[in-house]
C-alpha cells in the first residue's frame, strides 16, 4: 500500500500533467475536473506547487500556469539521455539526405511522447511536431509500432480506453492488428492518420532501456504502400545503426 506521502506526490504530479498546449492557464475547478481529485485536495496541492516554484498563480485570472523551472527538467532529461545523444545526429543525417521528417518517441499512458523531431520534408507539412508533443497511440504509426512490443495485458487495458473514446474503434482495431503483424513480418508499420501525411515507424529495443520508437514521415499524395517501399529500408537501417552505436557505447555517457 502506498503511504500518504507517496499519494500526495502522485497527486501533485497529476496536477502538473494536467497542463497541455492549449491548456496553459487552469483554475482549481478545471484541475479538479481533469485530475478527478477533490477540490480541497487540488487547492492544497496548487498552493504547495506554487511554494515549490513549479506553478505560478495568476491572481486576476484566479488560475495557475506552469512556472519556468519546469523547463529545466526537460533540458536535464534531454542532455542526460544517451539514447538521444546517439540517435539525434543520425536522425538528422537521414532527414537531410531524404528530405523527410524523422522522429523518436516513447509511450506515456495512452499517448506517444516525442523526444526528438527533425523535419526536413521538402513539401509544406500540415502540422508542426516538436519535442515534448504527444500523439494518440491508436491512430499513429508510432503508437501502433509500440503496441507490437507491449505485453498482452497492457494492450488489453489500452484497448478498453481506445474503445471508450473512439466511435470507429472496430475499424481502428483491425488497422492496429494489421500494423502489429506488419511489425512482426517487416520490422515496421505504416499509417496515414492525417490528410496527405504518411508515416512509417519501427520499435527500437535498446539494452536496459524502455522501448523507443523511430518514425519517418512526409507530406505526399502518394499511396501509403508506395511510400512504405521507399522509406522502409532506410528506416530499418537507421534503427540498426542507432542500436549498434548505443551498444558500442555501453548504454552510458561517453
Amino acid at each position: 500500500m502506498p503511504t500518504p506521502s507517496n499519494r500526495s506526490l502522485e497527486r501533485g504530479i497529476e496536477i502538473l500533467r494536467a497542463f497541455r498546449p492549449g491548456s496553459t492557464l487552469l483554475g482549481n475547478g478545471e484541475l479538479a475536473e481533469r485530475t478527478g481529485l477533490a477540490p480541497a485536495t487540488v487547492s492544497r496541492l496548487t498552493q504547495t506547487l506554487v511554494g515549490a516554484g513549479l506553478l505560478e498563480h495568476d491572481r486576476p485570472a484566479r488560475a495557475y500556469r506552469l512556472a519556468a523551472p519546469v523547463l529545466s527538467f526537460a533540458h536535464a532529461m534531454r542532455t542526460g539521455s544517451t539514447v538521444l545523444q546517439v540517435a539525434a545526429p543520425r536522425m538528422r543525417a537521414l532527414a537531410e539526405k531524404l528530405r523527410i521528417n524523422v522522429g523518436l518517441a516513447v509511450a506515456d499512458r495512452s499517448e506517444m511522447l516525442y523526444l526528438e523531431s527533425i523535419r526536413y520534408n521538402k513539401k509544406a507539412s500540415l502540422r508542426s511536431v516538436v519535442s515534448g508533443q504527444r500523439v494518440p497511440i491508436e491512430l499513429t504509426s508510432l503508437g501502433r509500432a509500440w503496441l507490437a512490443t507491449a505485453p498482452l495485458a497492457r494492450r488489453a487495458e489500452l484497448a478498453k480506453e481506445f474503445e471508450a473514446r473512439r466511435s470507429n474503434w472496430p475499424r481502428l482495431r483491425r488497422e492496429i492488428d494489421k500494423a502489429i503483424e506488419s511489425v512482426r513480418r517487416r520490422g515496421w508499420c505504416v499509417a496515414s492518420w492525417q490528410p496527405e501525411i504518411v508515416a512509417l515507424a519501427m520499435p527500437l529495443a535498446l539494452p536496459n532501456e524502455r522501448v523507443h520508437v523511430l518514425n519517418a514521415s512526409l507530406s505526399t499524395s502518394e499511396p501509403a504502400n508506395e511510400v512504405a517501399l521507399e522509406l522502409g529500408a532506410p528506416l530499418l537501417a537507421l534503427g540498426e545503426q542507432i542500436t549498434r552505436e548505443f551498444i558500442a557505447r555501453g548504454g552510458s555517457l561517453a
